[in-house]
C-alpha cells in the first residue's frame, strides 16, 4: 500500500517510521516484529566495534606506528612543494625538448641545400643508386609458406642487433627508406629523390653521436618517400601495406598552416553507380587529411545544398568523432535531382564568410568541391563572395569516367587559386585527395624564414613499434629557383624527430609523489599526452591518440578552467575536492587535490601537477651509516628478502622500479626479486647506477615490516580470528603476505602504486572491504571446496615532528565462511553472547539475522553496491556481485533514497569485438553487373562502363569492401578487434553519516527497510523485510559497463581549444598558374575489347581470375 508520494521526502519518511513505532508498540502474542530502530542502531554499533578490536589486534597498525617512530633516525621528511615541482619539471622538459628541436633545424637546413646543390639525372635506374629498401626485410609472409613479395634485389642487405631504446632490431652505420605501394620505386622523380636524401644519412649519424638519446629522425618527402634513421626493417600491420608518409598526422601538420575547410558533394541524378562509391570513397579520404588543427563542414547539392550532418550548423573541429560522424553521414549520400553548382557555392561561402563566434581554424580557407562534370562556372557566385581578394581557395575533383567537358571544373579551380584533380577510378583517390597539399605549402615557402617553425605533433602511435611518440616537425623547402628564375614555391616535405612519451615521463617525480598524486600534460587541443589514464588499447598507427584531459578524469567545473588557463599558457594552482575512479573502474571516491600548473616553455603544451594532502610531504631514508658499518646483503633486512625466510616470515612482493640501471625487469615478481638480489649482492644502495631514493626507501621499509612480523604477526593465529591473511604495503615498494601460503591466492599487484586497495585506502578513512569481483556469467562456487577471501585494507598514518604523511597500508583476508557466521551472530538479539531471544508460542519478539533467515535479510553492501555478507544461504555465490544483481528492489530503494549516487563517465580507449559482416569475398559489394541489353550495345562495350568494371573487380580482391564506416582494412588495420566507447556506471555513498528507515511500497505490497553505515569502514548495513509479493515495477540498476552505440552529433559542446598562433595562407608572390589539367580518358577499343572478354570468360571460373591477377 502506499503511504504517501515519494515526493514528500524526508517528511514521508518520518512520519512512516512514527507510524512504525506506533504499529510496533502493540505486539500480539507470538508475532514476529520488524527490529526496532534502536536494536538495529545496536547490531551496527557491535559490528563496528568488533571490526574495530579484532583488526586493530592482529594487523598490528599501532604498532607499525611505533616502529616508524622508533628508526626515524633512519629517515627524514621532506616536502613536496607543487610549484617548485612542477616548474623544476618543466624546464627539464623544455631542455630536453629544445635539444631535439636544434637536431631538427640542422636537418630541415642541411636538407635543403643538399636538394639545392643536386643535379637531376633523367636517365639514372634503380642499379644505380645505393639504399636501403625497408620493405625488402619486411615479414610478408604467414607461417613462413609464401616469398615476400617486395623483395627488392637492388636494396643492401644490413645487419641488425636488438635495441631496447627502440624496441626494434636497428642497424646505425645506414638509414631505411619507406616507398608506398601504390608509387613506381622506379620512376626518375623517386629516384632522383633517393639519390639526394641519401645524403642525409651523415647528418642523421652525427646528430645521433651529439645525442644518443634521440629515437627516428624523419624526413617524409612530398613524393611519398620516407628516409628514417637508424635502419629497420619495415613493420607492416597486415599484407596490404598502404603507408604513405604524407598521410601522417606529423606530416600534415607540418607541410601546411591549419585548414578551414567545406567539402561539397555534387549528389545529382547523374552521379550514380560506381560514380557515386568513388566520390564517397574519395571525401572518406579528404577527411582523413584533416587533424586536429583543422575546421570542415560537409554538404550535398543538387537543386539545393543541406548539410550532410543537419545539427553541425558551422564548421566543427575535425576530430576522429566529427569525422566518424561525416563518415557515416557520406555513406549514406543518395543521388537524385539535376545539378546547380551555384547552390553548392554558395552554401560553402557562406559557411566560410559569415560572421560567428564559433571556433575555427581561421587560416587557409577552401572549398573542395567533388563532381561528376558539368557546363555551369558559377561566376556570378565568385564575383560575389571571393573576387577579387580570392581569400578561399577553390578545389575541384572531377569524380568517374565520363565524356564532360572538364574545362569549367578547371576554370573555377585556376580562378580561385585552387586547383583541379581528376579520380577517374579508385587507384586515384588516395594520391589526388592529399596532393592539394602542395598549393597549401605555397605561403609557406615564400614566407621562407618566418615559417620555419617546430611544431610539435599529438600523441600518436610510432608506425615501427616505439609506442606512443610526439614529433617535432619542421618543413622543408625547394631553395632552386624555377623556370623563370623567380622563387621555388614547392615543398620539399617534412622534417621529424621523435620523441617517445615514456622518455619524458622519466623526467618527472613518480614515487616521491605518492600512489595519487601524478603529473599530467596537455596539448592546445585540451589533449594529454602525459596522464596516468592515457592508455590506448588499439594500435593505430593512422589516427592520433586524442584523449582530452577532462575525459581522462572525472569532468567538473573546477578541472574545465584548469584546463582553458593551461591551454592559454597561464601558470597557477588550485585545491579542490574533486570524484576519483578507481583503478579497477568498480568505485568512486572524493577526496581533495590540490593540481598545479604551468607552460612548458618553447612549446605550445603545458604541464600539471596533482597531489592530495598526505603527500604533501615524502619519506626520504637515509641508510648510508648502516651500509657502511655493515654489508647489505648480510643485514636482517636483507636476509628478509630471500625465499628461504619466506616460511617464517611470509611472501615478499617487490615493486618493478628501475632500482639500478642494470636491474633486468621479469615477466613475473620471483624472478625479479632473484634479480633484485642477485644485483644487490654486486653493488651497494649508493652506488652510482642506482636510484637512492628507490633504493634506501626499499631497504627502510623491509625492515620495519619485518619488525611488524616479528612483533605481532609471528604470534597470532589467525584462524581464531577468521582471517586467511594478513598483510602490508608500503611507499617503498614492499609487499608482504603472512603467512607464506597466502601468497598463492595473493592476486593484487606487485606495484602498491597500481593496486586498487592500496590507493583507496589512502584516500578514505577507516577499513575498506572489497570482495572478489562476480557478475551473474560466472561459474558458481561450492561453499565446502571454495574459499572466499574479503580483503580488508586500512592506510597507516603518521605524524614527524608536525608532518602527516601515510606511508603504508595494512590489512587482512577475511575467511568469507567464518565472518558470515559472526555478522549473524552480532546481528542477532543474543544477551552478552549467552542464549537466543527466541519466539515463544506465548510472548513476541524482534526478528534477527541469525535465527529469523528466512523472513528477515540482511546485508552489509560496500560503498560502491556490492554485496560483501548476506545472511541467506543461496547467496554465497553472490558475494562480490553488484547488489541489484542480488536484490534488484531493495538496491532501488536505496539509490532512490540517496543512501547511492549514481556516476557515468564515458571511456574512450576501450576494445570491442568486431562488427560481423557478410562479405568476405574478393569481389566488392555492390558491384556493378552488366545486363543482357549492354552486352547487346556495341556502345557500352567500347564506353568506360568496361573500363571501370575491371577496376572495380581489382579494387575488390584488395579491399575487400570499398566502405567500412570505422577501419578500412586497405590501411592495413588489423580487423580482429576494434576501438569504441564505454560508457561506465560506478555507484558511491553520498549520505556517509546518515541512518534510514524506509517503507518501500511496491503497490500490492510493502516492506520496512532499515540501512545504517557502519562507522569507519566503507560498508553500509542493511536489514529488510522479505518481499511479500513478486516485486515492484522498478528500472533495475545496471554496474556493467556498455558500448556507447547513440553517436548523436548534436549532443556534444564543442570544448575550448586554441589553434597555432601563425598562419601562412596568402602571399602576393604565389604563382596560381600551375592549377591542374584535364586528361582525356579515352582507352582502345582493342583494349577495352580485351579487357571485357577476359573478364566475362572468367566469371564463371573466378579462382582462374584470381591467380591471374
Amino acid at each position: 500500500m502506499a503511504i504517501c508520494a515519494q515526493s514528500y521526502g524526508i517528511l514521508c519518511v518520518f512520519s512512516i517510521q512514527t507510524i512504525l513505532l506506533i504499529c510496533v508498540s502493540t505486539p500480539t502474542a507470538g508475532s514476529h516484529l520488524f527490529p526496532q530502530h534502536y536494536t538495529m542502531m545496536h547490531w551496527a554499533g557491535r559490528i563496528e566495534k568488533e571490526l574495530e578490536k579484532v583488526l586493530q589486534h592482529v594487523t598490528g597498525i599501532q604498532q607499525m606506528r611505533s616502529i616508524y617512530n622508533e628508526k626515524k633516525s633512519q629517515f627524514e621528511i621532506k616536502r613536496n612543494n607543487p610549484k617548485d615541482l612542477v616548474e623544476r619539471v618543466a624546464r627539464d622538459i623544455s631542455k630536453l625538448l629544445n635539444s631535439k628541436r636544434k637536431a631538427l633545424e640542422k636537418l630541415a637546413r642541411e636538407a635543403e641545400l643538399l636538394q639545392k646543390e643536386h643535379e637531376w639525372q633523367d636517365g639514372v635506374k634503380e642499379s644505380d643508386i645505393s639504399y636501403y629498401d625497408s620493405k625488402a626485410d619486411s615479414d610478408y609472409t604467414e607461417d613462413g609458406e609464401e616469398e615476400n613479395l617486395l623483395e627488392n634485389p637492388f636494396s643492401l642487405e644490413l645487419e641488425f642487433v636488438d635495441d631496447p631504446n627502440f624496441k626494434n632490431k636497428v642497424n646505425y652505420s645506414s638509414s631505411a627508406v619507406q616507398i608506398p605501394t601504390d608509387i613506381y620505386k622506379g620512376s626518375p622523380t623517386i629516384l632522383n629523390e633517393l639519390n639526394w636524401t641519401q645524403s642525409l644519412e651523415r647528418l642523421f649519424i652525427d646528430n645521433r653521436r651529439e645525442d644518443s638519446s634521440l629515437r627516428w629522425q624523419v624526413f617524409g618527402s612530398a613524393t611519398g618517400v620516407t628516409r628514417y634513421y637508424p635502419a629497420t626493417p619495415w613493420k607492416a600491420p597486415n599484407k596490404i601495406d598502404l603507408y604513405d608518409v604524407r598521410r601522417r598526422p606529423w606530416y600534415i601538420q607540418g607541410a601546411s598552416s591549419p585548414k578551414d575547410m567545406v567539402i561539397i558533394v555534387d549528389v545529382s541524378g547523374s552521379v550514380s553507380g560506381l560514380t557515386l562509391k568513388l566520390m564517397k570513397a574519395s571525401v572518406m579520404e579528404m577527411l582523413e587529411t584533416l587533424t586536429d588543427d583543422d575546421y570542415v563542414n560537409v554538404a550535398s547539392f543538387s537543386e539545393k545544398a543541406e548539410a550532410l550532418v543537419p545539427c553541425f550548423k558551422n564548421l566543427v573541429q575535425a576530430n576522429i568523432r566529427n569525422k566518424k560522424i561525416f563518415k557515416e553521414a557520406v555513406f549514406h549520400m543518395q543521388a537524385k535531382g539535376t545539378t546547380d553548382y551555384k547552390s553548392g557555392f554558395t552554401f560553402a561561402f557562406e559557411q566560410l564568410l559569415n560572421e560567428t563566434t564559433a571556433p575555427r581554424a581561421f587560416c587557409n580557407k577552401m572549398i573542395m568541391m567533388f563532381t561528376d562534370g558539368g557546363e555551369d562556372r558559377a561566376q556570378d557566385i565568385f564575383e560575389k563572395y571571393n573576387w577579387p581578394n580570392k581569400t578561399v581557395r577553390v578545389f575541384t575533383f572531377s569524380v568517374g569516367q565520363h565524356n564532360y567537358d572538364v574545362t569549367p571544373l578547371q576554370w573555377i579551380a585556376c580562378a580561385n587559386k585552387g586547383y583541379y584533380f581528376e579520380i577517374p577510378s579508385i587507384g586515384a583517390i588516395r594520391i589526388n585527395t592529399q596532393e592539394y597539399l602542395d598549393v597549401l605549402g605555397r605561403p609557406m615557402v615564400l614566407a621562407g624564414t618566418r615559417a620555419k617553425q617546430v611544431q610539435w605533433t599529438n600523441v600518436y602511435q610510432d608506425a615501427l613499434g616505439l609506442g606512443l611518440v610526439i614529433t617535432g616537425t619542421m618543413p622543408v623547402f625547394n631553395l632552386t629557383a624555377d623556370v623563370s628564375s623567380s622563387q621555388n614555391q614547392l615543398i620539399l616535405g617534412v622534417m621529424g624527430v621523435d620523441i617517445a612519451i615514456n622518455e619524458i615521463k622519466r623526467k618527472t617525480p613518480t614515487y616521491r609523489l605518492g600512489a595519487n598524486g601524478y603529473t599530467y600534460a596537455i596539448d592546445p587541443n585540451g589533449y594529454v599526452l602525459l596522464h596516468p589514464n592515457l592508455q590506448p588499447k588499439i594500435f593505430n598507427f593512422r589516427k592520433p591518440v586524442t584523449l582530452d584531459f577532462l575525459d581522462a578524469e572525472l569532468e567538473d567545473s573546477n578541472k574545465e578552467e584548469i584546463r582553458r588557463q593551461m591551454i592559454d599558457g597561464k601558470p597557477g594552482q588550485r585545491k579542490i575536492k574533486t570524484l576519483i575512479k578507481s583503478v579497477d573502474e568498480r568505485y568512486i571516491d572524493e577526496a581533495w587535490r590540490t593540481y598545479t600548473w604551468t607552460p612548458v616553455n618553447g612549446t605550445n603544451y603545458s604541464l600539471g601537477l596533482v597531489l592530495p594532502t598526505y603527500s604533501e610531504n615524502h619519506i626520504k631514508a637515509n641508510l648510508s651509516d648502516q651500509i657502511q658499518q655493515v654489508r647489505l646483503r648480510y643485514s636482517k633486512d636483507f636476509e628478509s628478502l630471500l625465499p628461504n625466510s619466506f616460511e617464517s616470515e611470509g611472501h615478499v612482493f617487490i615493486a618493478p622500479r628501475e632500482y639500478c640501471n642494470e636491474l633486468e625487469l621479469a615477466s613475473n615478481n620471483t624472478e625479479f626479486l632473484f634479480n633484485f638480489i642477485a644485483l644487490m649482492e654486486k653493488v651497494t644502495p649508493d652506488s652510482k647506477q642506482c636510484d637512492n631514493l628507490l633504493l634506501h626507501n626499499l631497504i627502510l621499509d623491509t625492515g620495519i615490516i619485518g619488525q611488524l612480523v616479528d612483533k605481532v604477526w609471528k604470534n597470532k593465529d589467525l584462524n581464531t580470528y577468521g582471517f586467511l591473511a594478513v598483510f602490508a604495503a608500503t611507499d617503498g615498494g614492499i609487499t608482504r603476505v603472512f603467512p607464506n601460503k597466502a601468497a598463492e591466492s595473493w592476486e593484487e599487484d606487485p606495484e602498491p602504486f597500481n593496486a586498487s586497495y592500496y590507493r583507496r585506502s589512502l584516500d578514505n578513512k577507516g577499513y575498506i572491504f572489497r570482495a572478489p569481483y562476480r557478475t551473474v556469467r560466472d561459474d558458481l562456487l561450492n561453499p565446502e571446496n571454495d574459499t572466499i577471501g574479503v580483503l580488508v585494507s586500512t592506510a597507516v598514518e603518521i605524524s614527524v615532528g608536525g608532518k602527516t604523511i601515510k606511508p603504508a597500508v595494512v590489512g587482512v583476508k577475511l575467511d568469507l565462511e567464518a565472518w558470515t557466521d559472526k555478522f549473524k551472530i552480532l546481528a542477532s538479539n543474543h544477551t552478552d553472547r549467552q542464549g537466543s531471544n527466541a519466539c515463544g508460542p506465548h510472548s513476541a519478539c524482534e526478528m534477527d539475522c541469525e535465527a529469523n533467515s528466512e523472513d528477515l535479510l540482511c546485508y552489509l553492501l560496500d560503498d560502491g553496491g556490492f554485496l560483501i555478507m548476506s545472511n541467506q544461504k543461496e547467496d554465497w555465490n553472490k558475494v562480490g556481485m553488484f547488489f541489484s544483481e542480488v536484490e534488484p528492489y531493495l538496491m532501488y530503494a536505496l539509490y532512490n533514497s540517496s543512501f547511492y549516487n549514481r556516476k557515468q563517465s564515458y571511456d574512450y580507449q576501450s576494445v570491442c569485438e568486431p562488427i560481423p559482416t557478410s562479405s568476405h569475398g574478393a569481389a566488392p559489394r555492390g558491384a556493378f553487373v552488366p545486363t543482357i541489353a549492354d552486352f547487346l550495345n556495341m556502345a557500352w562495350w567500347t564506353s568506360a562502363a568496361t573500363w571501370s568494371l575491371f577496376q572495380q573487380v581489382i579494387a575488390g580482391m584488395a579491399y575487400q569492401s570499398w566502405f567500412i564506416t570505422d577501419e578500412v582494412l586497405a590501411e592495413g588495420m588489423d580487423s580482429r578487434e576494434r576501438g569504441c566507447v564505454m560508457i561506465q556506471t560506478q555507484y558511491y555513498f553520498t549520505n556517509l553519516n546518515s541512518t534510514f528507515n524506509m517503507l518501500q511500497d511496491c503497490g500490492n505490497c510493502s516492506r520496512l527497510i532499515h540501512a545504517k553505515k557502519i562507522n569507519n569502514t566503507n560498508l553500509l548495513f542493511v536489514v529488510a523485510e522479505k518481499m511479500p509479493c513478486n516485486g515492484c515495477e522498478i528500472d533495475k540498476l545496471s554496474q556493467e559497463e556498455e558500448e556507447y552505440k547513440d553517436l548523436n552529433p548534436c549532443d556534444e559542446v564543442a570544448r575550448y581549444r586554441k589553434g597555432p598562433s601563425m598562419c601562412f595562407d596568402n602571399n602576393q608572390s604565389e604563382n596560381t598558374s600551375d592549377c591542374g589539367r584535364g586528361h582525356s580518358f579515352g582507352p582502345s577499343l582493342v583494349t577495352l575489347l580485351a579487357i571485357q572478354l577476359l573478364l566475362l570468360s572468367q566469371l564463371a571460373c573466378p579462382s582462374a581470375l584470381l591467380a591471374l591477377l
